[in-house]
């Protein structure tokens, strides 16, 4: 049964980063991921040293004001500074994550995390914390919490999609149609930074920066209408995620890390398949 909930709980934690993701490849923003994910450690370090406890509100807190942080400082540096988004991307993040990591090691013995679980997460663990009321079990917490953050992105798209997707596709014609760019996105990087911090807990940063970008990068491949490419987005997710835990299993290794690295291969398989159709078709047009 631990299988089943393992599977379903690391589903629930990638579809909203799938979803979000599409929007990020169209914004050539895929790594913005990469960034919130390592710089929302420090707030969890802080807000875990006044707490004292891992499942506090303030520990959540904590980590979304980072992760708004840098965003703010992303956007700021880009725009004030005149550095490209990548080098602003990479400033940031590579600063506020080595000081997660400092304040890490230097309140070791204060703190019960560790650099493992920051990359990996704890998805074989999931299903061993329980919500329990009297003598019914309802299942693991993360199954709730993770359920209800589906819920959340997806009604933040259906309700959004129309300027969400302009401002993607095209930032000149969204301001010309009276479209506030900024607040949507900042409204973006807020749900980004969102998800992130919920699921940081169980998957860990490999695997919230793979769903952010591979899924999405390996559904543009095969269709440019973005319909069709959110829900290739999380047939990607959905297939990497039983596939991954299957090879966790087998070789008895770190199932987020083995979900991410079916992530790669499937986006492998899908560009070379595409490659050889496109070759194909081109070969048949010359009439060779």
């Amino acid at each position: 049964m631990n299988h089943f909930w393992i599977i379903i709980i690391s589903i629930l934690a990638g579809l909203p980063c799938a979803w979000l993701g599409s929007f990020l490849v169209l914004r050539k923003m895929a790594m913005i991921g990469d960034a919130i994910s390592h710089s929302i450690l420090p707030g969890i370090v802080i807000a875990y040293l006044m707490s004292g406890q891992k499942d506090s509100f303030l520990l959540f807190l904590g980590a979304s004001l980072f992760g708004i942080l840098s965003t703010f400082l992303i956007e700021y540096l880009h725009s004030k500074s005149g550095l490209q988004a990548d080098a602003s991307i990479g400033i940031t993040f590579t600063f506020l994550f080595s000081l997660g990591v400092i304040l890490i090691c230097y309140f070791s013995s204060q703190i019960d995390l560790d650099q493992d679980c920051v990359l990996y997460g704890e998805l074989a663990y999931s299903p061993l914390s329980r919500w329990i009321i009297d003598i019914y079990d309802f299942g693991p917490k993360a199954f709730w919490v993770l359920f209800l953050v589906v819920i959340c992105t997806f009604s933040y798209i259906y309700f959004f999609y129309q300027p969400l997707k302009l401002v993607s596709f095209d930032e000149e014609f969204a301001k010309v149609s009276g479209i506030n760019v900024m607040l949507w996105h900042y409204s973006l990087m807020g749900m980004v930074s969102f998800i992130t911090v919920s699921t940081f807990e169980e998957v860990g940063s490999i695997l919230v920066i793979s769903n952010l970008a591979v899924p999405a990068l390996t559904a543009f491949l095969i269709s440019k209408n973005f319909k069709r490419m959110l829900f290739l987005a999380s047939f990607f997710l959905i297939l990497s995620c039983i596939l991954g835990y299957g090879l966790a299993y087998f070789l008895n290794v770190a199932v987020a890390a083995s979900i991410s690295l079916l992530g790669g291969l499937i986006f492998g398989i899908v560009f070379i398949t595409e490659k050889m159709i496109s070759n194909q078709k081109k070969y048949l047009a010359l009439g060779l």
